[in-house]
């Protein structure tokens, strides 16, 4: 599962009491009843990107890469642990008042966290295979469901320019179904909240952040270019995993 990709190195061994993934979902949206108390916290870090900061260039430049990475993700990565630490406090003292608080806070920061870990993964330098369309069973889903990798990019590049404010835009698979859909997430929010059963093959952040600095305030020309380094490898090995 993806949360227990992106889970931090540092975890603390009190436990939640159904292992790391577990915790980390827990964690994430804390479904509280009467009477739990928490035994344990998983804390997370930073992950290291799988390319150099300037690889993605010219699609995207290393000045926003290295800015997104270090500073925004890791913002995210910061609070999201705070709120943990602050969850796992209110619970041990019973404070539901304060655990009731700190959801929304969870839920903006560990969904940064896990969106933007997704996302990295989503992308790859040109010259290392990025942009090279899929093949395989998801060329044939998205053939069937869309049909035509081109009508697709058109999708989600409309749903994303659409996209008031700051967001998400997702290439998903609905695991009851077997199909595709184009899902959009508002703010941090990660794709589980429009449905436990929709999987992330790709997602694609169009909060500012992620490209004012080189395309100002021209979204679909980001929108357009990204395309130039997806990583279609990675949605491609989710999709089989997860339809087998």
């Amino acid at each position: 599962m993806a949360l227990r990709a992106i889970a931090g190195k540092k975890t603390l061994t009190l436990g939640l009491g159904f292992g790391p993934s577990g915790a980390a979902a827990a964690a994430s949206f804390p479904g509280l009843g009467s009477g739990l108390h928490a035994r344990g916290l998983v804390t997370f870090s930073l992950p290291d990107l799988p390319y150099d900061y300037g690889a993605l260039e010219p699609a995207i430049s290393g000045e926003i890469m290295q800015l997104h990475h270090q500073k925004h993700h890791q913002t995210y990565i910061t609070n999201y642990n705070k709120a943990l630490e602050q969850l796992e406090e209110a619970m041990t003292k019973g404070d539901s008042s304060k655990v009731v608080h700190l959801q929304s806070a969870i839920k903006f920061n560990g969904g940064g966290h896990i969106n933007h870990s997704i996302f990295w993964q989503n992308l790859k330098p040109a010259n290392e295979g990025g942009g090279e369309p899929p093949h395989g069973s998801l060329g044939w889903a998205i053939d069937t469901d869309f049909g035509s990798l081109e009508a697709l990019v058109k999708t989600m590049n409309a749903e994303g320019t659409a996209l008031q404010g700051s967001g998400w835009v997702w290439l998903a698979l609905d695991r009851e179904v077997k199909k595709l859909k184009v899902e959009t997430t508002a703010n941090q929010d990660p794709l589980v909240t429009k449905g436990a059963n929709l999987v992330p093959l790709l997602g694609i952040d169009v909060w500012e952040h992620a490209y004012y600095l080189q395309y100002k305030n021209v979204r679909p020309d980001y929108l357009k270019n990204i395309w130039k380094v997806m990583n279609w490898k990675y949605a491609s090995g989710v999709y089989e995993k997860e339809v087998a």
